[in-house]
């Protein structure tokens, strides 16, 4: 029986307990069932949770999946911080996000497509009708308020000559009216992680609430803010006066594709002078600037080697008056991803990858002695509260709820519990960490999440997952494209391993992997697998799979041609086949010059070292290549080569091909698909 006729054949059941009256009453447990792609689909995910000025309510975006539209939905939610009073405030189909509260505490800001375009909303806290404040021509993003709240920023892709949004909407109409379709450049980007290159940039505005004015801010600079393709608000700050942002961008000229030369600026609020760089001393990423409760003090997040996106973070403080900075994690040994100032300005939190987890951190700001608050789970968007810290926590049985904790690390509380009924219904494997010795017997850290309904006298098929980045983890996290859960639900052992390379282990064990993506990598991964199979005897080692997608991708692939007599089946997500030519055909041109030490035509040896294309004469086993039409990071010719390759060495293989999909799979539908082809192959060789 195929998946899709299974589901089918569930709903089909749960609509006539329904019908039937066949539903448990109140005192009975309830019915479960194996987790899977539907149930991951069908959590509720919470982001970007803002605590209102007197500490009292928080409001989240909380998005939906909608099957029928086949997209996700967002609207804002209320709850207070002691998680009482659970309340969805906006209820339009449209998309509500990105809330920010007014200092006066009695409405939110958000941004909403509710009237066609995403434009600048507000809605009193006790709810009512949303009001609608900009019509701007262009779609607004990225909202944030001024400490007083008499100006708002925002982000509108406009033509950066002019930096108008009325000239660049008039120039985009004109452009609608030709009759030739072709673009011509003469410099790179020419795409960007899934969207070809128009000439616009995200520029900063300024926008006076009292009379609406627009002022535009970043002049005729040729960058972007937020960053691109991942930057959001965090990135954009008011000065404590109001009168001043800050913002990040790389204003890098035909350099662009291979620099990392992120820098802040500081503009005035009403565009009366060109913005001006703070740190054009440092070459290398600055980011996220935060001011300290007091105004004194600007925090912001630096790495010290350029060209290099996986270097360390380190906190950087600025004197506002004088300029003088300090470095305050120079001794800590992790790279924070989130930080926030405590009430008092004594303390900076932050998380940071750690040994497996995302674990939330103090740091004193005179000191910069660091301890840990929470270690375990994947924890996001701290929010100090007097001595409370709201954050956002997710881990391998649970997407993100929200949950506070005292300053001192005692007394954690969770404040909502929006998916508990859905977890209490979908049956989950049980995870726990283990560690073993991999390249040159350094300690390696890896997950196994056991099937479901687990029996230690059975013996189990194995799902060996292998994470991107390859400067990234297979934490502690609810995962939404690569969830573990997915294939113990499907009666699956799930081992991961972060190999050397993986990040929150130390920027050294980062680092390693440079020059190197298929010698210490390659044997972590077979010393992992061989010492879970040895701690674990109910996993059937004669039945594994491996999976992997991006650098989990090129690893499986590296796989066919270096351990080809290992695995039942493949499963090859957007990996590259031949890494010369996935330089030319890549945009963000810095990661490959960084891992692969030097250019094609100045290290060719980097290339060709470590390059799946040159083993394939030793390929025998079966691979399910995957790949989607809009990646421009991997490009779709690298997985029809891999399947091409295949197909031509008579291997048993089979190519699922998303028309519509990037670097990821999001689409529900498209989610769905993929879960069902993976786990058919998966059984068609395991099982």
């Amino acid at each position: 029986m195929s998946r899709r006729l299974f589901f089918r054949l569930g709903l089909s059941l749960i609509m006539a307990l329904w019908l039937g009256g066949g539903f448990l009453q109140a005192d009975e447990k309830p019915q479960t069932h194996p987790f899977s792609v539907h149930d991951m689909l069908a959590m509720d995910r919470i982001s970007d949770p803002q605590v209102s000025p007197d500490g009292q309510w928080i409001v989240f975006t909380l998005r939906t999946t909608d099957l029928e539209a086949n997209r996700g939905r967002t609207d804002l939610w209320l709850v207070e911080t002691n998680g009482q009073n659970l309340r969805r405030l906006t209820t339009h189909p449209a998309a509500d996000f990105n809330p920010r509260w007014s200092p006066c505490g009695k409405y939110i800001w958000f941004l909403s497509t509710r009237s066609g375009k995403t434009q600048v909303w507000r809605i009193r806290v006790e709810g009512g009708e949303a009001v609608k404040f900009t019509d701007l021509p262009l779609d607004v993003a990225n909202l944030v308020v001024s400490p007083h709240g008499k100006y708002i920023a925002l982000t509108m892709e406009v033509f950066p000559e002019k930096g108008c949004p009325f000239d660049t909407k008039r120039k985009l109409e004109e452009r609608a009216k030709q009759k030739s379709s072709g673009r011509i450049y003469d410099r790179l980007f020419i795409r960007h992680w899934d969207t070809w290159k128009d000439g616009r940039r995200s520029h900063l505005f300024a926008l006076r609430v009292e009379d609406k004015k627009l002022f535009k801010l970043m002049g005729g600079m040729d960058a972007d803010t937020p960053s691109k393709p991942f930057g959001g608000p965090e990135e954009i700050t008011f000065t404590p006066d109001g009168q001043g942002l800050i913002f990040t961008a790389r204003n890098a000229g035909r350099q662009e594709p291979w620099s990392t030369d992120f820098d802040l600026y500081y503009v005035p609020v009403n565009g009366s002078k060109q913005p001006v760089c703070l740190t054009e001393k440092n070459e290398a990423w600055d980011t996220m600037p935060l001011f300290s409760p007091d105004g004194q003090t600007l925090a912001y997040l630096a790495m010290s080697r350029p060209g290099y996106e996986s270097d360390r973070f380190r906190i950087i403080l600025r004197n506002w008056a004088s300029g003088q900075e300090r470095i305050l994690t120079e001794d800590w040994d992790r790279s924070p991803s989130e930080i926030a100032w405590a009430p008092d300005g004594r303390t900076i939190y932050a998380t940071a990858a750690n040994l497996g987890q995302q674990s939330l951190f103090a740091i004193d700001t005179q000191t910069g002695k660091v301890r840990v608050i929470l270690h375990e789970g994947t924890v996001s968007s701290p929010r100090p509260v007097g001595k409370r810290i709201i954050f956002g926590m997710d881990h391998l049985k649970s997407p993100v709820e929200l949950y506070s904790i005292r300053v001192d690390g005692k007394q954690l509380r969770q404040i909502t519990k929006i998916n508990t009924e859905k977890i209490r219904r979908a049956r989950m494997g049980d995870f726990e960490q283990f560690t073993f010795k991999g390249w040159n017997d350094e300690i390696v850290y890896a997950y196994v999440v056991k099937p479901i309904d687990f029996n230690p006298s059975q013996k189990y098929p194995v799902a060996f997952l292998i994470h991107g980045g390859p400067q990234g983890s297979f934490n502690n996290h609810f995962h939404y494209r690569w969830n573990p859960q997915v294939y113990a639900g499907a009666g699956y052992a799930a081992v991961m391993v972060d190999f050397h390379g993986s990040v929150g282990y130390g920027q050294a064990f980062t680092d390693s992997i440079r020059g190197d993506w298929g010698g210490k990598p390659l044997e972590d991964l077979k010393k992992g697998l061989a010492a879970a199979l040895n701690k674990y005897p109910w996993m059937d080692g004669e039945r594994v799979a491996a999976l992997g997608a991006s650098f989990g991708g090129y690893m499986i692939n590296w796989i066919a041609g270096n351990w080809p007599d290992r695995f039942r089946c493949l499963v090859n997500h957007d990996g590259n086949l031949d890494e010369r030519m996935a330089y030319f055909d890549t945009e963000e041109l810095w990661f490959p010059e960084w891992d692969h030490e030097g250019t094609p035509w100045s290290n060719p040896q980097g290339y060709e070292k470590h390059n799946p294309i040159n083993y394939v004469q030793n390929w025998q086993t079966p691979m399910l290549v995957i790949h989607g039409a809009l990646d421009f990071r991997v490009v779709d010719t690298q997985g029809i080569s891999t399947f091409t390759a295949l197909q031509r060495r008579g291997i048993p293989s089979k190519l699922l091909y998303f028309p519509d999909e990037n670097h990821w799979v999001l689409k529900p539908h498209n989610s769905i698909l993929w879960h069902e082809t993976v786990l058919n192959w998966l059984d068609e060789w395991c099982k």
